[in-house]
Formats: structure tokens, sequence, C-alpha cells
């Protein structure tokens, strides 16, 4: 298992510069599509949490500039890790490829939009520093946190699919679509993500309830966009989002999982700083 117990932010008694890099502990895989707006700024935001040990951006076929804004970060920051699929293949997909190169014992699901704050990093995964919990899920429908008043129909749709997922696994999430999720390497990288696009959340959900994962759910503050800001879910990933509630909780009931790495097609990727300079493993 994973030793997360040395992980955390510097000491007091520690710069930021000596104590960040001993500590961090956590693997940031972003999937980016047609973000040249906001990646840098949350590139630079993620990369000056302490937690952070690596960040990995993986640029899923922009045809915006997205790659020509993320190639200068990797070269000034040895923690930045860049993969591109040559063409758009969907969040799923990306946030498979990021998964498979992560080496920090704990990754969390990041978006590019900067709807979620990375200063909250350590709200999300301090359930699993504490050795409570193997995943955690963020919640925008719980506690007290700043949420940006939005469109009430998707509200409506992420509480029924929620609901449904719910009942499928018997679970008693707030919030199955948040973006904000952590896990145990060694857990998501057991996983065999197979959906593409934004059916990873009920497909991951459903996976790590059969596997008896300990589950906690956090309150996260939520800086949404709009449609003519960037938003790209729309009411078809939510009928999709059914569909994989139904496929991966009743249609595969006891099914086993298998590692990311078997029985699955390796992607097509452009790749600056493939291996981390803190990876000791010879792999």
């Amino acid at each position: 298992m994973t030793d997360t117990n040395k992980c955390g932010p510097p000491t007091s008694t520690s710069s930021a510069s000596e104590g960040a890099a001993a500590p961090a502990c956590l693997a940031i895989v972003v999937p980016a599509y047609n973000e040249v707006d906001t990646v840098a700024e949350l590139a630079r935001t993620v990369l000056a949490q302490p937690l952070v040990q690596e960040l990995i951006i993986v640029d899923d076929g922009s045809q915006d500039g997205t790659w020509t804004v993320l190639e200068p970060l990797a070269k000034s920051d040895a923690r930045v890790r860049l993969f591109r699929h040559e063409r758009n293949q969907g969040k799923g997909a990306a946030l498979r490829t990021g998964f498979a190169q992560a080496i920090a014992p704990i990754v969390v699901v990041q978006d590019a939009d900067l709807e979620y704050d990375p200063e909250e990093y350590p709200i999300v995964v301090a359930p699993i520093l504490a050795g409570k919990a193997d995943v955690v899920f963020g919640s925008r429908f719980i506690g007290s946190s700043a949420h940006r008043v939005l469109y009430f129909w998707h509200s409506v749709g992420n509480r029924a699919l929620t609901t449904l997922s719910n009942m499928a696994t018997n679970l008693n999430l707030t919030d199955m679509e948040a973006g904000y999720k952590a896990f145990r390497r060694e857990l998501i990288q057991k996983i065999r993500i197979e959906e593409n696009r934004f059916g990873f959340e009920p497909e991951i959900t459903a996976k790590i309830s059969k596997l008896k994962a300990r589950i906690y759910e956090v309150a996260i503050s939520y800086h949404g966009r709009t449609y003519a800001e960037g938003k790209k879910a729309g009411w078809r990933d939510g009928v999709s989002a059914l569909r994989c509630i139904i496929k991966y909780n009743l249609l595969r009931r006891g099914a086993s999982e298998t590692p990311n790495t078997k029985h699955q097609k390796p992607e097509k990727l452009q790749a600056l700083n493939t291996k981390h300079p803190d990876d000791t493993s010879g792999a």
C-alpha cells in the first residue's frame, strides 16, 4: 500500500522551497480541451500548492493553442508533465492517460477551467491523509463554501443522477458528478477506465463501490462557467451518465476490474517530462 504517512504541507520551521519537496504527495491530473484562456493560470495556481508533487496535464487534442501555452510550463518546472492526444477523445480518455502516468501516492482530478479551487486540496485529501479513506468526493451541495449561482436544471439533473447512482451502488453521496475526486494511487491504477467522455463519473463511482473502497465526501466551493465561457457538459452527457449507471451497476453486477495496463488500446501521445525527477523506481 502507498505510504501517505509522510505527506503533508511544509512545517512552520522550513521555508516554502525547502519544505514543499519532501512532504508533497499529490499527483494532480488535469484533462484539458481547448482551455487556452485558463490552463496557464490553473497550472500556476496548482504548482503553488505545497502538497503538489507532480502536475500531469493531458491535452485532449486541443485546437486553440492550449499545447503551445503548456510547453513553456514543462520547461520551467520539472513537476509539470505534459501528454497530448492526437485527436479529441473526451475527459475519461484524458484521465485514463493521466492516471497511468501518476507516481505520487495520492491522485486528484482537477479540471482545467478554474471551476474548482486548488487551494482546497488539503480539504479534499484530508480523509486519505488521516488513513480513513481510499477515495474522497468533493461535493458542491453540502457545506457553506461559495458557489456561483447558475443553471437550475443542471442542478436538478445532477441531483437526479446522483440519486439514481446511489440507488444502484447503495452509497449516500450528495454529488456524484463533482469534478473534484481524490484516490489512493494504487486503487485508481488498478481500475480500467472504459468511458471516454463524462461517463467517467458514474463509471468510477460504480467501480469503486464494487471494490468496497472507503469513500468520504467533503464540502468544496464551486465557481462554475456558463456555456458562453466554455462549459462543455450538456444534456447528451446526462443521458450518457444514465446509460453508464445502468451499464456499470446493473449489467455488470459482481464483475471484477482489471488494471489499466490490460485490455486497453494505447493512446498515441506527444509528451514532455514523461519521467518525474522524484521517481526512483527505475520504471
